[in-house]
């Protein structure tokens, strides 16, 4: 695991509690409870995110656009996520390899 000297300068930006306070604070709900029943997840999937023990998934992202209006691309900025483009696994598209299983 790398320390934070290691770590890129937009690695370091990254802070989903600026997201969520900001939700919170739009949406004028009370705590995180309040929130996760706004987003229809399970309280400890915000608690979770809050600590950096989950990340925040695109469904997640997409229903936060949903209840909020507020784009995608401003949502990403808000949790620090500066990335101009989200690349995928090529190992996601590959077959498994079936010639050994008979």
């Amino acid at each position: 695991m790398p320390n934070l000297t290691q770590l890129e300068s937009d690695e370091i930006d990254y802070d989903p509690n600026n997201l969520l306070d900001t939700l919170i604070k739009q949406l004028h709900l009370k705590n995180d409870a309040a929130l996760s029943r706004a987003l229809e997840v399970a309280p400890p999937v915000i608690s979770k995110i809050r600590h950096r023990r989950l990340p925040v998934g695109a469904s997640l992202l997409i229903r936060m656009h949903e209840i909020s209006d507020v784009s995608i691309k401003d949502l990403r900025a808000l949790m620090g996520d500066r990335r101009a483009k989200f690349r995928i696994s090529d190992k996601q598209f590959k077959p498994k390899d079936t010639a050994n299983n008979g």
